[in-house]
């Protein structure tokens, strides 16, 4: 089997750092000509190079995704620049983390137009082009372990997050006709937001040191580098991905995952139906045996990886 992009054309926006630059290098090196997105420019420029340097082809989009003259602007390029359009990978994203209660209106607007209006905007484009010119196009959006199983501080982003996966489902639905696919890939890997957690601080020490991060990372965390989420964004893209369309595949270090859509755990009848007191006497005590958890729950480190904290 091979998961040549020779001849195929790819949009990465939020394509100027971390996991997003490595996506775009990552296409270029399968072969594909790559179209960088960044707001800003001189993070679009520098993956430009980096594509470059390793030996592929890339040109630089500008602008900040959310509208559809944004999203325009990308297809257009890609069409324009190299003469055809197959990939779209929805990487940019941005981060205001604040409790609820400090969490201003301009907070969560700004996270979800980028996340979920930059998505849907851009998938919307490309499915137009894709249908239009008859390309069995690949789609590939961007997910978060906080968008599954939520995490403290982050309301807007678990809200965009947990949104992009319910479009990806919808679209899976509405594409599958046209023969296009629509996936989304849940990364776990050093970032710059991680850098800032000190249960990944060996991880990260080990990276920046050019040694390899240790296997309790890799193995029992699925935590690695941007590197080791983009074969499976390759894969996505390439002809071998065909009928593969709807899911969300989790991605880090030595761990691949297919996460499961949301299925009751627990069902029970009553005849006549439910009130509040028959819920409380018979319903309740097997609800509470049966509550299902919230959040990421991390592994104890072992002694060797836990670092003192400033």
């Amino acid at each position: 089997m091979s998961t040549t992009l020779q001849g195929k054309v790819a949009v990465v926006t939020g394509a100027g750092a971390g996991l997003g630059a490595a996506y775009a290098v990552a296409l270029a090196q399968a072969g594909a000509a790559v179209v960088v997105n960044d707001a800003v420019e001189a993070a679009a420029r520098s993956t430009v190079e980096a594509v470059e340097a390793a030996g592929g082809r890339a040109v630089a989009v500008v602008a900040p995704v959310g509208s559809a003259e944004t999203a325009q602007q990308l297809v257009d390029t890609a069409l324009a620049e190299f003469g055809g359009f197959d990939v779209l990978v929805t990487n940019a994203g941005i981060l205001r983390d604040k409790s609820l209660l400090k969490m201003s209106d301009d907070d969560f607007d700004a996270v979800l137009a980028v996340h979920v209006r930059g998505t849907f905007s851009c998938v919307r484009a490309a499915f137009a082009s894709f249908k239009e010119r008859g390309v069995p196009g690949r789609i590939v959006t961007i997910g978060s372990p906080t968008g599954q199983r939520g995490n403290f501080g982050q309301t807007n982003y678990a809200a965009a997050k947990a949104a992009v996966v319910g479009m990806v489902r919808t679209w899976a639905l509405e594409m599958k006709k046209a023969q296009v696919t629509v996936n989304a890939v849940v990364p776990v890997a050093a970032t710059a937001m991680t850098r800032t957690i000190p249960y990944f601080t060996a991880a990260v020490e080990a990276m920046d040191a050019g040694e390899p991060i240790p296997s309790f990372y890799r193995q029992d965390l699925g935590f690695g580098t941007p590197e080791d989420v983009a074969g499976l964004v390759v894969f996505l893209a390439s002809d071998e991905s065909a009928g593969i369309s709807g899911q969300v595949l989790g991605a880090g270090g030595d761990r691949l995952q297919v996460w499961s859509h949301p299925e009751p755990v627990l069902t029970v009848h009553h005849e006549g139906g439910w009130d509040a007191e028959t819920i409380a006497g018979q319903f309740a005590p097997t609800l509470r045996e049966n509550l299902q958890s919230v959040g990421e729950r991390f592994p104890e480190l072992p002694a060797d990886l836990v670092r003192p904290q400033a």
